[in-house]
């Protein structure tokens, strides 16, 4: 286990655990077996195994199917795979939709939030599968 502040000018690939801050200049990529409780700040990422806390995306993030996400999340683009459990707060990067105004964001309680349960999950797809039928 890392813990502490991690800063990486290349890609960097997590498959042990980090608690604390990991600053990347390029890709992050948390394998299955990684775990990162902390704040990460990166270009891309891809996300096999666990994150809890800010995550910061400039550009692609990919949560796989074996991941699970929780937290605040900013993101340029997202992918997040069937399986995947994501739990928090999502948003677009650059995207002013939560803004008060002067730039700053609303107060969580007022900000858009993801949670993913199996009830929710067996619902939503069970109406997907309703409309594939109908049309």
């Amino acid at each position: 286990m890392v813990e502490g502040k991690v800063k990486a000018t290349t890609d960097i690939r997590i498959d042990g655990t980090i608690k604390g801050d990991l600053l990347c200049d390029a890709k992050v990529i948390i394998g299955p077996s990684g775990v990162v409780e902390g704040t990460v700040k990166c270009q891309n990422a891809v996300i096999e195994g666990r994150f809890d806390g800010i995550l910061n995306v400039a550009e692609l993030l990919n949560i796989r199917e074996t991941a699970k996400v929780v937290g605040e999340v900013t993101y340029g683009k997202l992918i997040v795979q069937s399986g995947a459990v994501i739990s928090g707060t999502y948003k677009v990067a650059g995207d002013n939709s939560h803004s008060n105004g002067n730039g700053a964001y609303k107060s969580s309680s007022e900000a858009k939030n993801v949670v993913t349960t199996e009830s929710v999950s067996k619902s939503i797809s069970g109406k997907v599968g309703e409309f594939a039928k109908a049309n």
